[in-house]
């Protein structure tokens, strides 16, 4: 199996899923259905499915259009039926091809946003906009508890889980990882390695689950120095509590430039 990104917008990745041999594709969070439909049209395939994260039009807006050209089935949060023909839920799965993928709830982003997680061969996530390669996404519905507990949640996954987001926010991330974790070696050596792909049109993902918990400071928020830089940022006292904690990272990210 394997996991092809299709470039959309700026910064988006559609994620691809084909298995071997097969003519028919799965699609995670398809918001332009042309970028799907020429990807078809050039290999001759069909899509069989859609997986959705959350609600956001950057990754459902082609949904509507391909669910009509091809007759898939659409997997995602319930409240998006009838768009969604599969409406999940947390310990839901899903079969794509020959991996069964667990459904994963993580609000913070979006109060309804979904991972996706298979434990089979090589663990993988599908993480949406809840974890990116360096970063978190914006709390832009839920709170900082529900965020990190998200981030909590993926964190206890294998430390060989492949970690697929959906933006090329990498560098940007790196820059203020690196501004409050100066001396992170991994740190230093995931930026050089991402400069380089960016600079040969790359993709920098997937990333794994151990690389992210040594590199991404949404993981990171319970080291007092990494939280005291970023309070420092604020101008605030660092705080001593994790919720807390985390929050003042994600505000000093929000506001970092």
């Amino acid at each position: 199996m394997t996991f092809i990104p299709l470039h959309a917008f700026s910064d988006n990745y559609i994620w691809i899923i084909h298995e071997k041999d097969s003519s028919l594709i799965w699609a995670v969070d398809p918001g332009d259905a042309n970028v799907v439909s020429q990807y078809c049209d050039t290999h001759d395939l069909e899509l069989a499915g859609i997986l959705i994260t959350h609600h956001h039009q950057d990754h459902t807006g082609g949904v509507a259009q391909l669910k009509a050209h091809y007759q898939c089935q659409v997997y995602g949060p319930a409240h998006l039926a009838p768009m969604v023909t599969h409406p999940l839920q947390e310990g839901d799965t899903v079969t794509v091809f020959s991996r069964s993928f667990r459904v994963l709830e993580t609000p913070g982003h979006t109060l309804d946003h979904l991972c996706y997680f298979s434990d089979q061969d090589t663990p993988v996530l599908f993480s949406g906009d809840t974890l990116f390669r360096g970063g978190c996404g914006r709390i832009m519905e839920g709170t900082p508890e529900q965020m990190l507990a998200a981030m909590n949640k993926l964190a206890a996954l294998p430390d060989n889980t492949l970690v697929y987001c959906t933006h090329e926010y990498t560098l940007a991330n790196y820059r203020f990882a690196l501004h409050l974790d100066q001396q992170n070696k991994a740190l230093l050596a995931a930026q050089q390695d991402s400069q380089q792909a960016r600079q040969q049109k790359q993709v920098t993902l997937p990333s794994s689950m151990g690389l992210e918990k040594q590199t991404n400071p949404f993981l990171r928020s319970h080291i007092p120095a990494l939280v005291s830089q970023a309070a420092q940022q604020l101008n605030e006292a660092a705080a001593t509590n994790q919720v807390d904690a985390f929050s003042q990272v994600r505000r000093a990210k929000d506001t970092f430039s």
